[in-house]
Parts: C-alpha cells; structure tokens; sequence
C-alpha cells in the first residue's frame, strides 16, 4: 500500500471559554519541510509540535497552523494597535521628509508598522497543562485525518501506476510481432544495395558473418527481459508495506534506460512508434510518483 504525500487534516478541542484549532496540509517534497502558523501561547510548544509532525508525516511539505478562538467567534489577537502613537510618527517622518528633501516611503502602513510600540503585544498567558493536552488531542486527530487522506489519494495513484504498467507491458508484447520482419528487411536491405554494386567483388560467406554479428547488435531480447523484470518488480513494490516514492522513481530511471535502448536498436518505424507509446505511459509514472510518499 503506498501513500501520497497530498493530504488535509483538521481539528478542534473544545474548552470552557475558547476553541484550539489545528489545521493540516501536505504536498510532494523531496523532504519532511514545515511551515508552521501558531498562537504566541503554544510558542513555547514549538518543537514539541515540529518533532511528532516530523515523526508521523516523515516527508512533504508542511503547513500547519494552530490558532484559538474565543468562544465569542472571534480569533485570538495577536497585538493592539497604538493609534495615538501611529499618527506621531507619520506626522514626525512627513515633517522630516519634507524638511530635508528625503523622499516619503511609498508604502506608509508597513513602515509605521515595523516602529517601537506601534503595536503592543497582548499579555500571553501561560499554557494550562489541560489546554495543551486537548491540543495534543486535536493534533493526533487532525494527522489521522491527513494519513488516511493520503491513503485514499495513494489507492487512487496505485490504480493509475497499474494502468501505466499494463499498458507497457502490452506494447511490449506487440514489439515481438515485429521483430523477425525487422531482421528480414535488414537483411533485403543490404543485400539490395550490394547487388547495385556491381563491380565490387565480395566473400559471400564473409558477408553472412558481417550480417549475423550486425543482426546480434540490434537483438533486443536482453532489453525486454530486463524491462519485463522491471514492471514485475515495481508493482512488487507497489504492494509492499514498505513501498516508497524513491524506491519507485529509481525502478522508473531503469525503466526508462532500457526503454530508450529499445528505441535505438529498434530501426524499425512500428517499433519505434510503440517505443513512443511507452515512453509516454512511463512520463506518466514519473510524474505521479513524485507524489508518492
């Protein structure tokens, strides 16, 4: 059973005066990369929070918020605005900026913001011991959510990897309906085109051992053998417990390898043309299975 890394969690713990509400999402990342969003009252819970995240989610992109909400409906604030002290400082820097010729900033609001004071922060109390535990509550429940998020998206990527691979494996079969008139027309080929040299003297018999070794050159047996390996092993894998979107690129790259030898020796236009077909069934792969977990 694989996992996609896609996946959306939510939860809320209900307290006497107020809400805590964890929200969840994840994407595709090459590693566990979190975001986080949380009230300055669990600041303190930070790496606590970054840990189990990290411990049951092992890989994505992270992007968690944690915020409170009064039982009012109105979400916790995060400052007060000192408008008194705000309108000082835009009179202050106006009057400076025309004084001394400074140009004024084009953005008033953000730098106002970023002065002493102008916000205030509000009194942080401290964190009940029975606060953080129906947070903790909220937050296994808000991961359970998103796990079987991801593992309902990774049966939906399963079902789409088997279609991709049972379409290769049937343009594979259909190469052999090629392959002995390939070898024929190789051989008319040449023989057509020595037979318009005719002034040129040739061993026969050195020809037909020329014609056997370039023939033995283009055989693609070895390269379907070990493309058919390939297939068998990834859906393997796909029903392994331990099935994972790395393990699965790396089978895709070999894949690919000998799907690209198969077109090379080819030298055939139907062939090449069902080389085509699988390479696209094969970009398919590789693009979903960068969402795999």
């Amino acid at each position: 059973m694989i996992l996609s890394m896609t996946g959306y969690g939510k939860a809320i713990a209900e307290l006497p005066d107020k809400k805590v509400l964890v929200e969840i999402k994840t994407l595709n990342s090459k590693a566990i990369d979190i975001s986080m969003r949380i009230s300055p009252l669990y600041r303190e819970k930070e790496m606590e929070l970054r840990n189990e995240l990290s411990k049951q989610l092992v890989r994505g992109k992270v992007d968690f918020s944690l915020w409170i909400e009064r039982n009012d409906g109105t979400a916790e604030a995060a400052g007060t605005l000192n408008a008194a002290l705000l309108r000082h400082y835009y009179t202050e820097l106006k009057a400076a900026a025309s004084e001394f010729g400074i140009p004024e900033p084009g953005d008033w609001l953000s730098t106002l913001l970023r002065l002493p004071d102008v916000l205030t922060k509000n009194e942080i109390t401290e964190l009940s011991k029975e606060e953080w535990q129906a947070a903790q509550t909220a937050l296994a429940e808000a991961i359970r959510q998103l796990i079987d998020f991801r593992r309902q998206e990774g049966q939906a990527l399963e079902a789409r990897f088997r279609s991709n691979i049972d379409r290769i494996r049937q343009l594979l079969v259909s190469v052999g309906d090629y392959e002995k008139e390939r070898v024929q027309r190789i051989r008319e080929r040449i023989s057509e085109s020595l037979e318009k040299l005719s002034s040129v003297d040739y061993d026969q018999n050195r020809l037909e051992q020329e014609l056997i070794y370039y023939i033995e050159k283009l055989d693609i047996n070895e390269e379907k053998q070990r493309l058919g390996n390939h297939l068998h092993y990834f859906i393997e894998t796909l029903e392994s417990e331990d099935g994972q979107g790395k393990k699965l690129g790396f089978i895709a790259q070999e894949m690919g390898r000998e799907i690209n030898t198969l077109g090379s020796k080819s030298n055939h236009a139907e062939m090449q043309k069902i080389v085509v077909q699988m390479k696209d069934e094969l970009e398919q792969i590789k693009e979903q299975v960068l969402n795999v977990l």
